[in-house]
């Protein structure tokens, strides 16, 4: 399928590995100019390192946690590929995980202000561009936590409920304008964040980490069904379709990437 792609600008975060570097390779791959960006040169050399080769792509290091950073990074991307047409934010960490008493503010606000805040931060430097062009793509990354949270990570579960609201929101806010805003919503995928997580429950069983997985998707994943993590480009597959034409009457919307993790309708 072409997924008329060739010739668009896209800016990806959290694009040093996982699935945002899957997903800057499959935009590559379908003809679009790529930017990415995350916080350290070194990984970001590395990704690029991986992705030269598929088309015209370039790195730039920005914290989303600061504003400034972000308006400079936007204003390198403009000045050396051009205005993105398509922003996918997927930069995020897990945050604080532990019971809800145990967890202080430092642990919320962390969690918040790089997992909510700085989707938002991302989309209000992209967003003018777009309106102006009346073309423009908007993925969040959000997250089965988003909509079934989990006592454990309660930071990480109220931060993606709130980029659901925020896709939400800026889908009816620009929609006229032709830039759609949508989520995609993993459930554990074969990400450094997931090896990490699996490679502490290992240790703390005392297990080799295929048993840690197994042992995590029977305990506390039973509604994914296909006994299994997801794989990074499962997910980009489905980021890239949202971002391009053929998903030209789709705003608002979250689409689970998720084995059935969450078990409603």
């Amino acid at each position: 399928m072409d997924f008329q792609l060739d010739g668009k600008i896209a800016l990806v975060s959290g694009a040093d590995s996982g699935m945002g570097r899957e997903t800057a390779r499959m935009l590559l791959a379908e003809g679009a100019r790529v930017a990415i960006t995350d916080q350290s040169r070194q990984s970001l050399d590395e990704a690029l390192h991986e992705l030269e080769h598929l088309g015209q792509v370039a790195g730039f290091v920005a914290d989303v946690t600061k504003d400034d950073d972000v308006s400079a990074m936007y204003a390198k991307v403009e000045a050396s590929l051009g205005s993105p047409d398509i922003l996918v934010n997927a930069a995020g960490i897990t945050g604080a995980q532990a019971d809800f008493l145990d967890i202080g503010d430092d642990g919320w606000l962390e969690t918040l202000n790089i997992d909510l805040m700085g989707a938002v931060r991302m989309a209000r430097v992209a967003i003018p561009a777009m309106r102006a062009r009346k073309w423009g793509r908007v993925v969040l990354f959000a997250s089965e936590d988003a909509v079934q949270p989990y006592i454990d990570e309660l930071p990480y579960c109220a931060a993606k409920a709130g980029v659901l609201a925020l896709a939400k929101g800026l889908s009816k806010a620009y929609g006229g304008d032709n830039v759609l805003v949508n989520c995609v919503s993993p459930a554990f995928i074969a990400t450094p964040m997931t090896d990490k997580m699996m490679a502490k429950r290992a240790d703390e069983r005392g297990t080799s980490v295929d048993e840690a997985i197994a042992s995590f998707l029977d305990e506390e994943r039973p509604g994914m069904v296909l006994k299994r993590r997801g794989r990074p480009e499962e997910v980009a597959a489905m980021v890239v379709f949202l971002c391009s034409e053929r998903a030209s009457f789709i705003n608002g919307a979250n689409m689970r990437v998720d084995s059935g993790s969450v078990q409603t309708l």
